[in-house]
Order: C-alpha cells, then sequence, then structure tokens
C-alpha cells in the first residue's frame, strides 16, 4: 500500500466553456450545492490523509489565492503560473520541487463525485505499485456519468492496465480528472507546457498506465448548465 501525503491540484485552466461563469471568476470557484468546486476537491484530499497540497494558479489567480489563504487541511502551496499557461503536464513539471520525490495525487480542481462504500482516493493510493506503475488514473464509467457525453478515454484489461482509445473508437472508462502519479512519469518531460494526456500515452506504451474504475458516481460538471444536473444528482443521493 502506498501512503500519498501531498497533492497537485490543477486549477490555473481558463474555464472556456463554463461563460459567462469564468468571466469574472475561475473555475474552480463556480459553487456546486453551496461551495466552490475546489473545496469539495480539497476536502476529498484531507479525508485521504493528503497533508499538503500543491495549488496551480493563473486565471483570476488573486481570487483563488484569497479564498485559500485561511486553509490548513491540506496545508496549501501556490504554484504560480500567472505569466504563462502551463497546461496540465507542464503545470504539474513545474511543481515537481513542490511535490517531492514520492507518489503523489493529481487531481482536478473541478472534479467532483458522489463516494461509493468506500473512498476512491484511499482505493486508488492503496493499488499503486511503483515498481509497476507510473501512474494510475480513476476511471468512470462512459455510460453512466451525470453529465458526460463524450466516446470515453480508455480500455482496460483485467489486471488494471490502460490502453488508450483509437480514434474511432468507443471506450468504456473516462479519465475522472484524480490519478496517483510517481515523479518517475516526469523523466524526459519537456518545459513549457505540454497535456497530461502526452506522459500518459507514453506510459501506456511502455505498460505503465493502470486505472482503478470508481465506486459510486462521477459528474461532468462542464457547462453552466450541468451544475443544476450535479446538484440534483446530489440531492438525490442524500434523500
Amino acid at each position: 500500500m502506498t501512503s500519498i501525503r501531498s497533492a497537485m491540484v490543477l486549477a490555473a485552466g481558463l474555464g472556456t466553456r463554463m461563460r459567462p461563469l469564468t468571466d469574472r471568476m475561475p473555475k474552480p470557484m463556480v459553487e456546486v450545492s453551496g461551495r466552490p468546486l475546489i473545496d469539495h476537491v480539497l476536502d476529498r484530499l484531507a479525508d485521504a490523509g493528503v497533508e499538503t497540497a500543491v495549488v496551480n494558479l493563473h486565471h483570476y489567480a488573486d481570487m483563488l489565492e484569497r479564498h485559500l489563504a485561511g486553509r490548513t487541511q491540506p496545508r496549501i502551496v501556490f504554484s504560480d503560473e500567472r505569466g504563462e499557461l502551463l497546461e496540465t503536464g507542464g503545470g504539474i513539471r513545474r511543481a515537481l520541487p513542490l511535490l517531492g520525490e514520492a507518489p503523489f495525487f493529481s487531481i482536478n480542481a473541478d472534479t467532483i463525485w458522489i463516494e461509493g462504500i468506500c473512498p476512491n482516493l484511499s482505493n486508488l493510493a492503496a493499488g499503486f505499485d511503483p515498481e509497476r506503475m507510473d501512474a494510475r488514473l480513476l476511471l468512470a464509467a462512459t455510460s453512466s456519468s451525470i453529465g458526460y457525453d463524450g466516446r470515453g478515454d480508455f480500455l482496460m484489461t483485467s489486471e488494471g492496465r490502460l490502453e488508450p482509445r483509437a480514434e474511432r473508437e468507443i471506450a468504456p472508462f473516462v479519465y475522472a480528472g484524480a490519478a496517483v502519479l510517481s515523479p518517475r512519469l516526469f523523466e524526459g518531460a519537456p518545459e513549457g507546457a505540454f497535456s497530461l494526456v502526452r506522459l500518459f500515452t507514453r506510459a501506456a506504451a511502455a505498460g505503465r498506465l493502470f486505472g482503478l474504475r470508481m465506486e459510486g458516481l462521477w459528474m461532468h460538471v462542464g457547462t453552466v448548465d450541468a451544475i443544476s444536473e450535479a446538484e440534483a444528482t446530489i440531492q438525490r443521493s442524500k434523500d
């Protein structure tokens, strides 16, 4: 079992599909069920035992920085991308000195789900084996995720090894925006802006990309209209 004490929270994106809300705030500050998305995420990390969360900043950076200034669980460290948006891969690469040498969680600041019986982040960490894996991704079922209408991202073998979806294929699993990553995944990665997908593809080709089907229900809050659908789903889960 791998114990994860640090996390990278990807919060720098422009959130263009969430306009007009993101014309005046960063997407992680958009509220679902009365709380900003990023607070839902940080609560999940705290429950999983994460002590330090590195949050990258770009779009409305000052607003997000002020909102998180008083947060103590987990402790917040900022990675400043005000001068240049580095995308998911480049943002983590820059923040590696802040994350340390051990495996860490990577999580999108706007991902949200309803838990099943066992907490998903704890399950994700428990099955991470750095000897065999460079990354272990949390996956949701393409067909039953709330607010998602894409073609999926991955196929998964019985042992959890992942293969990216071919261009015209429909895949059963979509990446739910959370993963355990080894710093080894970033060996040889370029400087500047690039997507994590590039590294996932390389890891899959080497047989070192794995996944876990999540328990519970993932909600893709990608547009303004998706907020009400997510809130209704959360309310039903409480009734």
